[in-house]
């Protein structure tokens, strides 16, 4: 270790005074057994309710850290041979001022509420929570890492809530089918509370809260007792659904395949169950997802691939499980470093992505149908965490159309999908070792599908932490994998000149394309150094993935051959004042390079938050990059350099739960080059009733781009540039936007939820040019011998090179999407769904804006509608 840094490292170790406590022994939360079920109707009327056992002794974590709670809270549990009972009395001296807001199951707001936290196997890492607002809102999930939590879990329970002079009451039965614990005559768990009072200035009581310099939240957590002569429960649970789908789509004249209608009935189902006491059972059958909200239109002029969120339910539902990389620290910081999601599991069902062949009329699926998926999650011991998934999508086809010849293609062939973690802790969490491992296998037809598609993925990796002081002030976590990709030579050929890898960039001396190639193998590692508690904040680290690296067949990665690193530090404030309630600012360096030794990234950044004592908040940062290299500026051609540049951002929101909340977001870039760039969204929020939301966020954004790219045209007399020439524009480009939702709760059960997404976005390309050389910044500018009425270039005009064709890139590109939800749910576990879904695009050869002219043809185009209704039944044997 260099001198500087060890000096460093010393001196923010000396600063370090505070360090996790463990749970305060005095503290003990005793259940009380009932022996018979107990009506949750919110009223505490059953003697239980009364009894001596009551947790009464909350404190504040915010705003007055440490402090008494303002308002007394009871909180008591209770149990029986099925289920675990919560009762709870938050007694208020303002009843008339509960804030009590109805919302969909999980969607946040502020509200009043009483959270109970649970660690059934007493490792003091992991758990759940279950929540109920004032209203009778439900939400749950699960808790990891001493700290995170994750709310995509949905159990089966029942939480009602009542509001009388008092304050309001709170009934909670959570059946212990819905937990994995040990099997023990006695058991011990672990469990917390905790209270929202928005009105106090956001005021938030724990039984035992979290101090904010200090880690570790679990591992806090009093125990709780009584628990005596419990039977892990084995129920089965099933969730068969039924579905109506109608679908109103636009189509030529004549498509044999489209008369403009649609109808689709539909069956499946899910299964729960749990494996022994530790673990738990998920399968689907012919699953449907329509009920789930349609993805953001984007128009994506990069050689990344757009993200998107997974919002299916069977694959969202406890998905934390298959995390891999970012264990054991409380913060990562990246810098520039373009970490992998090892498993995106929206590659399951994906659209078909193979091409079809030239026809007159194409019948293409929208997404591979998925035939059936199972997860095993849980732990096979209170330290050993473990999860494994297992999908089959569909070999799916085109059906086509030349010339009145009907035939098929093939155009997605059937792929198994395979994963499976495990995460080993020891010594009470200050080490921790994990393994993660991914497969995915295709089995192809007689189609040509082999030279498109990878025949197989396999992904294998360790990762940890190691807590480097007993006071877990410091943190060294990481990871390391392996990938291995096989298919046709011709298929590995196509993926080393990927985005992701670029193997063809002449002037790279480390790679070069393999065309006898039939697999790639490839490695990336990353290590983190967190200080985890304190005022004084300090991270850093250092990572690098090969070029052959490659998880994008069951992961998410935008690139590869990169060796990153960065060195950051800051500072807290966490007690409130006058005019505050915390703040923080931070500072960090960092610098990339290939394994070339091109430094291709490079800069410093500071940035600061501060949440004032009206609940207002306000972030601010700033990056300033030097002069580096780019090695994708020409989509695998030879080196460029990128201009110095500057970028600001800043995000200011009023206090959330006032019936009008303002929010905005800044951001302003320029680059020597004189590209620039300046977004503003803005937006607000309307609560007229308890029960009613709207929000209205609309965006504009306009950005010069000195070098766009356009075409690699192939040109033997461009001798400079290794035989091609890399084309380039000037792009000046502006996107208005919106999103708009309006949210309706009739009951804690009944909900009907709106999203709709207008999009204008225009780009005009201007001064036409090509790279003069490599490793510059420095273009042959076209002039007058582009012609754009033709699309024609003649880079050299009386001279030898030959002409082509480019074309008008220009583009005006219009989409509307939206849909509407209505979800009730009639029985604990059961729901109706009745859903619309519209989407309506337009595009023109148009760099102008041009709003009235642009909104009036997205407004007259026509539109795809689907309806769909679904409906489920839960059942438990």
């Amino acid at each position: 270790m260099r001198p500087a840094l060890f000096a460093l490292l010393c001196c923010l170790a000396a600063m370090t005074s505070a360090f996790a406590a463990p749970p305060d022994s005095s503290l003990t939360v005793r259940a009380v057994r009932v022996t018979s079920p107990l009506a949750v109707d919110g009223v505490l009327s059953e003697a239980v309710w009364q009894a001596d056992n009551a947790a009464t002794r909350f404190l504040q974590s915010d705003p007055h850290e440490g402090e008494l709670a303002t308002e007394r809270t009871e909180v008591r549990v209770a149990y029986d041979d099925d289920a675990l009972y919560v009762g709870a009395r938050m007694h208020d001296s303002h009843p008339d001022s509960i804030l009590a807001r109805l919302v969909r199951r999980d969607a946040s707001i502020s509200a009043d509420r009483l959270t109970v936290y649970v660690d059934p196997f007493h490792d003091r890492r992991s758990g759940y929570y279950f929540a109920v607002n004032a209203a009778g809102v439900l939400y749950d999930g699960t808790l990891f890492n001493d700290g995170w939590d994750d709310s995509s879990w949905d159990g089966v329970w029942e939480g009602k809530a009542r509001r009388d002079a008092q304050g309001w009451t709170v009934e909670m039965r959570i059946p212990f089918s819905q937990l994995r614990y040990d099997r023990s005559p006695r058991q011990v768990w672990g469990i917390n509370f905790s209270r929202n009072l928005p009105r106090r200035s956001n005021e938030r009581d724990f039984l035992v809260y979290p101090p904010k310099k200090e880690s570790g939240f679990v591992s806090r957590f009093p125990d709780l007792v009584g628990l005596d002569g419990l039977s892990p429960a084995g129920a089965i649970e099933a969730l068969p659904y039924m579905t109506g789908k109608a679908e109103y789509l636009e189509h030529e004249a004549h498509d044999p395949f489209h008369d403009g209608s649609r109808y689709t009935p539909g069956v499946g189902g899910d299964l729960r169950m749990g494996v022994g006491s530790k673990l738990t059972l998920n399968a689907t059958a012919n699953p449907d997802f329509g009920q789930v909200e349609v993805d953001p239109a984007v128009v994506n002029l990069s050689d990344v691939e757009s993200f998107f969120q997974e919002k299916r339910p069977f694959f969202v539902e406890n998905s934390r499980v298959f995390s891999f990389g970012n264990e054991g620290a409380n913060d990562y910081w990246g810098f520039n470093w373009p970490e992998p999601l090892f498993f995106y599991s929206r590659r399951i069902g994906r659209a078909p992505q193979g091409d079809a062949p030239d026809a007159d009329y194409s019948d293409v699926p929208l997404a591979t149908h998925i035939l059936g998926a199972a997860k095993l999650t849980g732990k096979l011991s209170p330290s050993w965490n473990f999860g494994t998934l297992h999908a089959l999508a569909a070999r799916e086809w085109a059906k086509l159309d030349a010339g009145g010849v009907r035939s098929r293609a093939e155009v997605e062939p059937l792929t198994y999908y395979g994963v499976a973690r495990g995460l080993k802790e020891f010594r009470e969490a200050r080490h921790g070792l994990g393994l993660m491992s991914s497969l995915v296998k295709r089995s192809f037809g007689d189609g040509g599908l082999a030279d498109q598609l990878n025949d197989a993925s396999l992904v294998a990796g360790l990762d940890g932490w190691h807590f480097l002081d007993r006071k877990k002030v410091w943190a060294l976590s990481g990871w390391a994998a392996m990938s291995r990709v096989s298919g046709t030579p011709g298929r590995m050929v196509s993926l080393q000149r990927s985005s992701r890898h670029y193997f063809q960039r002449p002037d790279a001396g480390h790679v070069s394309v393999d065309s006898a190639a039939t697999a790639l193998t490839g490695f990336g590692a990353r290590v983190w150094l967190n200080k985890q508690e304190g005022s004084v904040l300090f991270n850093s680290a250092v990572g690098f993935m090969d070029p052959r690296f490659d998880v994008n067949d069951i992961g998410f990665q935008v690139r590869s051959d990169i060796v990153n690193a960065h060195v950051g530090t800051g500072y807290r404030w966490t007690r409130t004042n006058r005019w505050r309630r915390w703040a923080n600012v931070i500072g960090a360096l960092f610098d990339s390079h290939d394994l070339d030794g091109n430094q291709i990234s490079a800069g410093a950044y500071i940035g600061g938050q501060v949440e004032f004592a009206n609940n207002y908040s306000w972030n601010t940062n700033v990056l300033a990059t030097p002069q580096t290299v780019s090695n994708r500026r020409t989509r695998g051609g030879p080196l460029t350099l990128n201009p110095a540049a500057f970028q600001w951002g800043t995000e200011f929101d009023t206090d959330s739960k006032a019936k009008v909340f303002y929010f905005a977001e800044i951001s302003v870039s320029r680059s020597e080059s004189g590209s620039r760039g300046t977004g503003l969204y803005p937006g607000v929020e309307l609560k007229p009733a308890s029960n009613l939301s709207a929000r209205v966020g609309p965006g504009w954004d306009h950005s010069i781009e000195d070098a766009q790219y356009v075409t690699t045209v192939t040109d033997p007399t461009s001798t400079t540039t290794f035989g091609s020439r890399y084309l380039f524009a000037r792009l000046d480009q502006t996107t208005v936007s919106a999103n708009l939702r309006l949210n309706w709760s009739f009951s804690p059960t009944l909900s009907l939820q709106t999203f709709i997404q207008p999009l204008i976005s225009a780009g005009g390309y201007t001064d036409l040019k090509e790279l003069a050389r490599p490793r510059s910044y420095d273009f042959a500018r076209y002039g007058a011998n582009y012609d754009r009425a033709t699309g024609m270039v003649d880079p050299d005009g009386p001279g030898p090179a030959p002409a082509f064709y480019v074309g008008n890139p220009d583009f005006n590109f219009r989409s509307l999407r939206g849909n509407a939800v209505l979800r009730w749910e009639y029985q604990p576990g059961s729901a109706f769904f009745l859903v619309w879904t519209q989407q309506r695009t337009d595009a023109e050869t148009l760099g102008d804006l041009q709003f009235g002219h642009s909104l009036d043809r997205l407004v007259s185009a026509k539109a795809n509608n689907i309806f769909l209704a679904k409906v489920t039944k839960y059942f438990t044997m």
